[in-house]
């Protein structure tokens, strides 16, 4: 993974953005935010991001019998955020494999972008009503295959 609005390699096409603001109830008894909610940060854009720009909701795959379960899910902070901070997560598709999907993510501070944290995570697509790993399927590939890096 090579995150950081500063590398060339990343094509602003391919990486989605949403903008977010710090809660209260997202600080911690340092009166940061709590270590958890940075998943949460990226969990919610990746559904925003699914939906908006990849043209795929989550009702869709519900609809279709299948979910995504988190694999893995790897954080290297940088800095913390706080109480009404604005905030931006970009995310990118770095893979895709037979039954998952390898994400990238950052999290930058507006107004400056100053980064927060990056990391990556990876997506197993399942069939709800088994439980079991699932083949993505030609619809999934066709919508994620175009804005992989």
């Amino acid at each position: 993974m090579q995150a950081g609005s500063s590398d060339a390699s990343m094509s602003s096409w391919r990486v989605f953005a949403t903008d977010m603001k710090v809660r209260p109830d997202d600080l911690d008894f340092f009166q940061h935010v709590h270590a958890s909610r940075y998943q949460d940060y990226v969990l919610a854009a990746r559904f925003d991001q699914m939906e908006r720009c990849y043209g795929l909701s989550m009702q869709t795959f519900l609809e279709k019998g299948l979910g995504w379960y988190v694999k893995e899910f790897h954080i290297h902070y940088k800095r913390s955020l706080g109480l009404g901070d604005a905030f931006v997560v970009r995310t990118w598709v770095e893979a895709l494999k037979l039954r998952s999907a390898e994400v990238c993510f950052e999290i930058l501070k507006h107004p400056q972008e100053t980064l927060c944290c990056q990391g990556r995570s990876s997506y197993t697509l399942i069939d709800l009503e088994t439980g079991r790993p699932q083949a993505l399927p030609p619809w999934v590939k066709e919508a994620f295959a175009p804005r992989v890096q």
